[in-house]
């Protein structure tokens, strides 16, 4: 199917300061297009929104079976393999230049929790209600990309052939210069209801305590998961959390079979050139009304030994982590413990860094890293087997990864964390706890709770949940 095949660049620019990523979105044809966003829009990285639609190539994998289908001449075939070995040897291509930006096309989708399974042996797999694949990805050869900091829209479009790219950057100029009525955001309710009672996850978290008290494991993250019936526009939902509740990561990701939508505050892996790069959050507070009660907020959590010690772990676990795969001396805590203040809470935030060893590339390095400590738990396979047996549903996409891989091996993944799936008039949602030695059973299925609430998208959340 030529995916990684030598990959020729057009690149046009618009002026954008009469549009938003959003009104672009709605002028992209197909079901199959997808948009990235952060809240931080005028800070590295975060400058830059992308939106495309019209992939050539859509991936998925459930165990080892991955499917390959070529929607530019509708042929599809399978193959055997792990996901992560696959794309690294079917996506990544050479390009005739370097672009400003950091996403130059490639692909755009998720790695679920369990492609753990590949590498560990975490447990047999529990039951699967979403039926949905462990990885799905869609490759993009035409781009949008909106550079917030100088209000410029940059069209790209990457093809084998240089007769091709004149025609199709036409193409997509016309798209986005049509007049698309722009709708207004859609009320509406989702009620929620929990997987587990009450009752069983308290169960859940005792029988944790007890592997943490008898030293199998030091931590670990149960979540539940809640559904909904769901009827209306997945992206209607998605444009009410971008604005009630705006992350450093914002996805909307329509696959046609299902929708995928988050506003995730963590990044799963960033690797740039030879360097990767992991965020560990551990340690949250809530905003205070001002700021003098945000000050407040910040020096109880500082001075919180508890929330301290498990951020320090997991610091310590994404270092182990990547000292698997990177250069003796080169693991660096680039920022340590750093307040991070989002629309609701605040949190802990560190960064450790390192340089890839030679012949290893990022998604290598996201193969040894996938699931984050901070979603697992340590030692983390351990761990993972726990969590296996108390939560007794496979995972999915929840604490996996989701983002883009570009042709250059360049790779940005949010923690799937604050993660919506609608399919099949049905939206869910999976939130966690961290479990130590001395957590009380109630708070932490109250934390479950107050975590998914920030996807009801409500004004009173607290009437969107029955128990």
């Amino acid at each position: 199917m030529d995916v990684n095949n030598k990959l020729l660049s057009r690149v046009e620019t618009l002026e954008g300061d009469t549009h938003t990523p959003v009104s672009l979105f709605q002028r992209l044809k197909g079901k199959k297009k997808f948009l990235l966003e952060s809240s931080n829009k005028h800070e590295g990285d975060g400058r830059y929104s992308y939106l495309g639609s019209s992939p050539t190539v859509e991936i998925l994998a459930s165990g080892s079976e991955i499917t390959v289908i070529d929607l530019k001449n509708d042929e599809e075939k399978m193959v055997q393999g792990k996901i992560i070995d696959f794309l690294k040897h079917e996506i990544l291509a050479e390009t005739d230049k370097d672009l400003p930006f950091p996403f130059h096309g490639g692909a755009i989708g998720f790695f679920g929790y369990d492609v753990i399974r590949q590498y560990e042996e975490i447990g047999t797999v529990p039951s699967d209600e979403l039926e949905m694949p462990d990885a799905h990805f869609m490759v993009f050869r035409e781009l949008v990309v909106f550079d917030h900091a100088r209000q410029k829209i940059h069209l790209v479009v990457l093809d084998e052939k240089e007769s091709e790219l004149t025609g199709r950057m036409d193409t997509l100029k016309k798209l986005l210069e049509a007049e698309t009525p722009v709708s207004g955001l859609e009320k509406g309710s989702l009620i929620f209801k929990p997987s587990v009672t009450k009752s069983r996850f308290e169960e859940m978290v005792e029988e944790a305590k007890e592997s943490i008290i008898a030293g199998k494991i030091f931590q670990i993250v149960l979540s539940q998961r809640f559904t909904s019936e769901f009827h209306g526009s997945p992206f209607e939902v998605y444009r009410r959390l971008r604005v009630k509740n705006p992350s450093p990561y914002m996805f909307y990701l329509d696959f046609e079979r299902y929708a995928v939508l988050g506003s995730s505050p963590e990044s799963m892996m960033k690797a740039r050139g030879r360097t990767v790069t992991l965020n560990p959050i551990a340690g949250t507070r809530p905003r205070g009304s001002n700021e003098e009660e945000d000050h407040l907020m910040e020096r109880t959590l500082l001075s919180d030994e508890k929330e301290i010690a498990e951020h320090q772990m997991l610091v310590d676990l994404g270092r182990n982590d990547l000292g698997r795969v990177s250069k003796v001396g080169s693991i660096d805590i680039t920022s340590s413990m750093v307040i991070e203040r989002y629309q609701y809470v605040m949190h802990l935030v560190s960064e450790v860094s390192g340089e890839l060893l030679d012949g290893i590339t990022g998604l290598d390095s996201l193969a040894v890293c996938l699931p984050a400590g901070t979603v697992s738990g340590a030692p983390k396979i351990e761990a993972m087997n726990i969590i296996n047996r108390l939560e007794n549903v496979k995972r999915g996409l929840y604490s996996g990864a989701i983002g883009y891989i570009s042709f250059n091996g360049d790779l940005d993944m949010a923690l799937a964390i604050r993660t919506m799936i609608i399919k099949d008039n049905i939206a869910y949602v999976q939130a966690g706890a961290g479990i130590v030695y001395d957590s009380v059973p109630e708070k932490e299925y109250e934390e479950t709770i107050n975590k998914a609430k920030s996807l009801t998208l409500m004004e009173e959340a607290e009437h969107d949940f029955v128990n």
